[in-house]
């Protein structure tokens, strides 16, 4: 009985490594859509966003289920808590890439994301993509200290964020109002993409040690 109880634990655990790479492949597909005007893909990435939510419904049900049959103590309930957590915050990310592949969409067949910007573009999905490989990682894991090196991680994309701000407030900035919109949205939603990477791997040192990072 207790074998089969802490095989439905490690089930938890590969679900949530699951979801980290999906939504890793939405954010990398969604950011490739944006940039190129890729309509296909952005639908794509739209449509496939209902897989991240079963998963993430499944992680439900079996920690309802497990906490109604077996009543987790100590670690085993710490880990039941943060799958909750973690899958919360996945569910999310695929969320967000599920936006950035609808502002795609919506400007197609042009590409919402000026000359000048699509650097900036690029490398905020490198970091996000980075951000979630290590966070799943992290998961399979339970690696500590590769979990708080993801704080420093995501300061290189709050300073991307930041630049896009500059973009599109200078004064030489020539792509109207509507531009400015979807480059303020796209920005929010790359910089809370990594915003829940971190916070999956706070979960992670929270599972290991029992406290959470300052």
């Amino acid at each position: 009985m207790r074998d089969a109880y802490h095989e439905e634990l490690d089930s938890l655990t590969d679900k949530l490594v699951e979801m980290t790479r999906l939504v890793r492949s939405a954010i990398s597909r969604a950011t490739t859509a944006l940039l190129d005007a890729d309509l296909p893909l952005a639908e794509s990435v739209i449509s496939h966003d209902e897989e991240i939510d079963r998963i993430f419904a499944d992680i439900e049900a079996s920690i309802y289920e497990l906490m109604a049959r077996q009543q987790p103590v100590a670690i085993d309930l710490r880990m039941v808590i943060t799958a909750l957590r973690m899958g919360t915050d996945l569910e999310r990310m695929g969320d967000l890439a599920e936006h950035v592949a609808k502002v795609a969409r919506l400007r197609h067949p042009e590409s919402a994301i000026p000359p000048e910007i699509r650097s900036t573009i690029v490398q905020m999905g490198q970091i996000a993509e980075n951000l979630i490989t290590k966070a799943g990682s992290c998961v399979a894991s339970r690696d500590v200290e590769a979990a708080m090196e993801l704080e420093q991680d995501d300061d290189a994309m709050d300073r991307l964020h930041r630049r896009l701000f500059k973009e599109i407030l200078h004064k030489d900035w020539k792509h109207g109002v509507e531009p400015a919109i979807d480059i303020t949205l796209i920005g929010r939603y790359y910089e809370r993409y990594a915003d829940h990477a971190v916070r999956v791997a706070r979960d992670v040192v929270y599972l290991v040690t029992g406290s959470r990072p300052s």
